[in-house]
């Protein structure tokens, strides 16, 4: 229960808060303390601001995971049916009866978003949604809407994110080879530790006037083709 309290103390918000208002917090507080907005002299501020912003991360994607179980187990409570009454005692001998197999689906129900390699999203709305880990390799997810979305670890490797919008996603650690960036926009996305060898980000909004406000610490950028069409060696 501690832990639960820290988690919504870290976003300033009371036990209990809705998942909306998880999101607004995390957003609010993810804007002032993104390392873009840091300085780039003040080294102990800007080691200060990344930490605060993975602190910011694990709390919202704990209290989402929590919400989400609760209202998942919710939903089951209230669709299961009530237990028909005994039947009175017979003496007439029951008849055998087959037994009926389970169905498919429910013997092997896969989680929502649990492998969405060469999916079809294009101008899929996905803002806020929670990707991250997933196998998304291939994908079509030119023109989706992925703002604000945590993307923490996902393979995206080849997949077209043409003109998508990824303002403020999370994605640390993504892996991001030879995928299709062009046109997409990253202002205020977190690339830190992103694997980008050999993507090409031609014409993709990353800043405002020659400020960059993409988070790229770590990332891996050989052979990517930068927005200005040059090739990083």
């Amino acid at each position: 229960m501690k832990e639960l309290e820290q988690y919504y103390k870290v976003l300033g918000l009371e036990l209990g808060a809705s998942l909306e208002e998880i999101n607004q917090a995390y957003k609010d507080l993810a804007f002032i303390w993104h390392p873009d907005r840091i300085p780039k002299d003040n080294q102990r501020l800007l080691e200060k601001a990344v930490a605060k912003l993975q602190e910011l991360n694990h709390a919202r994607e704990q209290l989402r995971q929590i919400q989400t179980k609760e209202k998942s187990s919710r939903q089951s409570k209230s669709k299961s049916p009530s237990k028909p009454a005994a039947p009175p005692p017979t003496r007439e001998r029951p008849q055998p009866t087959r037994e009926r197999p389970q169905s498919t689906y429910s013997q092997a129900r896969r989680p929502y978003y649990s492998d969405l390699s060469g999916a079809n999203l294009r101008g899929a709305d996905l803002k806020e949604k929670d990707l991250s880990g997933r196998n998304m390799a291939g994908a079509d997810l030119s023109e989706a809407d992925l703002s604000d979305s945590f993307l923490h670890n996902v393979n995206l490797e080849g997949s077209n994110l043409y003109r998508a919008n990824l303002f403020r996603a999370n994605l640390l650690q993504a892996n991001l080879k030879q995928a299709n960036l062009r046109e997409a926009k990253l202002i205020g996305a977190d690339l830190s530790g992103a694997d980008l060898r050999e993507a090409d980000l031609r014409g993709a909004k990353v800043g405002s006037g020659n400020r960059i406000l993409v988070k790229l610490t770590g990332a891996i950028l050989t052979g990517a083709i930068l927005p200005d069409g040059t090739i990083h060696s």
